[in-house]
């Protein structure tokens, strides 16, 4: 009965965020509170739950209000600005150069492990020189996309924190093992990126005389590049928030900060609290002006922390009942034998078709718990499960219909949902399920 109320309980929430009928944080409070008293449990045993839930996640919490208020506050200092701008003058004229250029630009951008702001910076920046070399926009999308899903590895990034959250761990030790696999990512992306680069170059010139060639295709852009110009000073003009005398500043505190995370001296949480209160008033020396900084970047920094403390009460909640166990127990009565000990394995395998099924916070907070608790009776560790599940979905983060950034990536570049799909899913499939095995090659999953 237990089992059943457990598979109830996730299957509801599941279903329920797929269809977009509930908030991620109603369904993670709400219906795991209806399948306990169900199961015969009082109201103070589920508060003793959800406490032992919330202590396994404010960890988790409070590092990702920092980590978001702080690149928030990089952002609008305009640390990354230089050097994406440096990056797009490179790579003119070039389609080879672009699609590399792409990859690098994509993965500077994302540091902030905002997938939204990573849009809104390459997109409007990339899109006029796509257009000028008639490169597919598509093309854009999956190579950006692709580049930040790597970068999402980082302990601020969704992922990462919801899987550290569903651990109990800290994400920065989480982290520290990946870092050699992101490298390692970026450079294989690189390698895919000059592959595609080469299969658009022929495409391009299949199209016959009408298409420019390069060295026409870079003069054509120089008027682009005066117009961008004119636009980017008019912006610097307008904007007073950027601050490009404290570029280097800004950059040795970043440097610094992640050199304390992979240090792991103390707290990730920590870390970024002490990075905030230096940044803040190093760039903005009124108090009024860093409160607004606070204000403007608090919306995304509170949404991800409300989310991730519905979780721990989620998982509180099926942890303390016993519902976890007895799914798990009950699951492998049913599996067959040979594949129980693989399970995370399998199911990283086919974490990318998951994202066009299950929406993040379903994969990790519903899908997860299952698998890690079954596979961990078979001596698997737990956190070689949760690598496994996590590297093989992540690349698919910006192809799921279920991430509101993609979204507006396809709005920005004038794209549909479905030709995105089509053009990038097999691309980045595949690129996971190879990230899987260079994972496993390496040691971080162990079979």
């Amino acid at each position: 009965m237990l089992s059943i109320i457990a598979f109830t309980t996730i299957f509801a929430i599941v279903f329920l965020l797929i269809k977009g009928k509930i908030s991620p944080i109603i369904g993670l409070v709400i219906i795991p509170i209806l399948g306990a008293l169900l199961a015969g449990f009082g109201i103070s045993e589920i508060g003793e739950f959800f406490n032992e839930g919330i202590d396994s996640v404010i960890n988790v919490v409070i590092m990702f209000i920092f980590a978001i208020l702080y690149f928030g506050v990089m952002q609008d200092a305009g640390l990354f600005d230089p050097i994406i701008n440096k990056m797009i003058k490179f790579s003119r004229g070039n389609v080879i150069a672009v699609a590399v250029g792409t990859v690098i630009i994509g993965a500077i951008a994302h540091l902030d492990g905002s997938g939204a702001s990573t849009f809104l910076i390459t997109i409007p920046a990339l899109l006029p020189l796509y257009k000028r070399l008639k490169m597919s926009p598509y093309l854009l999308l999956l190579l950006v996309g692709t580049s930040a899903s790597i970068i999402n590895m980082v302990p601020w990034g969704g992922p990462l924190g919801r899987t550290a959250a569903v651990l109990g761990v800290d994400p920065s030790e989480l982290w520290r093992p990946l870092i050699p696999l992101q490298i390692i990512a970026l450079l294989l992306l690189v390698g895919m990126a000059i592959i595609l680069g080469m299969r658009e170059q022929r495409r391009i010139s299949k199209l016959g005389p009408q298409t420019s060639p390069d060295s026409e295709a870079a003069a054509a852009l120089e008027l682009d590049e005066s117009d961008m110009s004119d636009d980017s000073l008019e912006k610097q003009n307008t904007n007073n928030l950027l601050r490009p005398k404290l570029l280097w500043i800004n950059l040795l505190l970043t440097v610094g900060l992640i050199a304390m995370l992979v240090w792991g001296i103390i707290p990730a949480g920590f870390v970024f609290m002490i990075g905030l209160s230096i940044a803040l008033p190093l760039n903005y020396p009124k108090v009024d002006k860093q409160m607004e900084r606070i204000k403007a970047h608090a919306p995304n920094a509170l949404l991800m922390a409300s989310i991730i403390l519905a979780a721990g009460s989620f998982l509180g909640i099926l942890t303390g009942t016993g519902m976890l166990d007895s799914l798990a127990t009950d699951l492998v009565l049913i599996l067959p034998a040979l594949l129980v000990p693989y399970l995370h394995i399998i199911i990283g395998v086919f974490g990318v078709p998951f994202e066009l099924i299950l929406n993040t916070d379903a994969y990790y907070f519903a899908l997860l718990p299952v698998v890690e608790q079954i596979v961990t009776s078979y001596g698997v560790e737990g956190v070689s499960a949760a690598y496994a599940m996590m590297i093989g979905n992540i690349i698919g983060t910006f192809i799921s219909p279920f991430s509101p950034a993609l979204w507006l990536a396809l709005g920005l570049a004038g794209l549909e949902m479905g030709k995105h799909i089509r053009y990038s899913f097999f691309w980045m499939w595949g690129f996971s399920i190879v990230l899987l095995g260079v994972a496993i090659m390496m040691g971080i999953i162990s079979l």
